[in-house]
Parts: structure tokens; C-alpha cells; sequence
């Protein structure tokens, strides 16, 4: 998996996540989320377009971000998820916790509501 950060404003950042997440890449991401929630109100969109495949390793580094997320009054959202990764996320029930949206713009335009 492979994971990178774009700054849209300067108040939320875009985690483009490509590639497979699982228990052998998890750690990547845990070092990317460590370094966004340093921000004083971290508000994040998790760019899924072009990650592949999730398992419940890779998810729960959301979940267990969203603690320091909540505390600080920032969020985050999901977009551009493909079948098998809407999928998982209704059935793992993140979308009673987490905004899904199609398309980053679309998470974007949300938050500036």
C-alpha cells in the first residue's frame, strides 16, 4: 500500500491510499494517521479510489483514530470507495460512525457546510 497526504485549504487534508491494506501494510498507515492527528483539529478525507482491498487490520487504525479525532473537534470521511470496500464498511458498521461519500469533492463540500 502506498499513502499520501494533499492539503486541500489549510484545514483538511486528503489521505490518498493506494494498493492493498492489510496486517503487512498497516503500519504505514498508522505512521501516516499518527502524523495527521498531530494537527490541534484534524479533519481528514480517506481518498479510496484506488486502494484495491481492506481487511479489518487496516480499518481499525480509523477506528481507533477516531477517539484522538472526536477529543480534538476534528473528523474524518471516506471517499471513493469501490464495491467490495462499501461493502465491508456497512457490514463492519463504519458507516454509522463515518461519512461515506462517492467522490473526494463531494467529502470536501460537505465539510465547508
Amino acid at each position: 500500500m502506498q499513502a499520501s497526504v494533499t492539503d486541500h485549504r489549510s484545514d483538511i487534508a486528503v489521505l490518498h491510499l493506494r494498493g492493498e491494506l492489510d496486517a503487512d501494510t498497516a503500519v504505514q498507515l498508522h505512521k501516516t494517521l499518527a502524523d495527521l492527528l498531530e494537527r490541534p483539529v484534524p479533519r481528514i478525507v480517506v481518498d479510496l479510489t484506488d486502494l484495491k482491498f481492506c481487511d479489518s487490520v487496516g480499518l481499525s487504525a480509523f477506528i481507533t483514530s477516531k477517539q484522538v479525532i472526536n477529543a480534538r473537534g476534528g473528523w474524518l470521511s471516506f471517499a471513493g470507495a469501490n464495491p467490495f470496500l462499501t461493502q465491508l464498511m456497512e457490514t463492519v458498521g463504519l458507516s454509522r460512525y463515518f461519512a461515506i461519500f462517492p467522490e473526494v469533492d463531494d467529502a470536501i463540500a460537505a465539510a465547508q457546510l
